[in-house]
């Protein structure tokens, strides 16, 4: 097999750190397993962070998010777990990730968790006519 999960994320330099921009992740294939059934669970994950001095390589994300294929995990907990190590390896000035899980049992759930950074104030939004 060409590649294999990996826990580890890998991070290159903001090509523009004077400046707030958001990136926008799809992750439409997030997969890991029910800790009481063991049955899977499938979510689309949409991650989105202004980056401060560092980003996230997207190879090495598709590895991690693959990591999760075989563990078990309550959706709140793993949805918090991600979001840490992502802000342990970007250090963004903000950071959202939205985990929108498929039905179980005639139930969906949608986690969303955020960090901001404590120095960082978001630009003014601007409303064009």
């Amino acid at each position: 097999m060409p590649s294999l999960p990996e826990r580890s994320l890998e991070i290159f330099p903001n090509p523009q750190t004077e400046r707030d921009y958001t990136i926008r992740i799809r992750v439409p294939e997030f997969t890991c397993l029910c800790p009481k059934t063991g049955q899977p669970d499938f979510a689309e994950l949409t991650l989105e962070y202004v980056p401060n001095r560092l980003c996230v390589e997207l190879k090495s994300l598709k590895s991690y998010i693959w990591s999760y294929r075989d563990e078990g995990a309550f959706h709140e907990a793993v949805t918090n777990q991600i979001l840490n190590d992502l802000i342990e390896a970007v250090e963004p000035r903000f950071m959202r990730l939205t985990a929108d899980f498929n039905v179980r049992g005639g139930i969906y759930t949608t986690v969303v968790v955020e960090h901001i950074a404590p120095e960082w104030q978001p630009p003014r939004l601007v409303q064009l006519p």
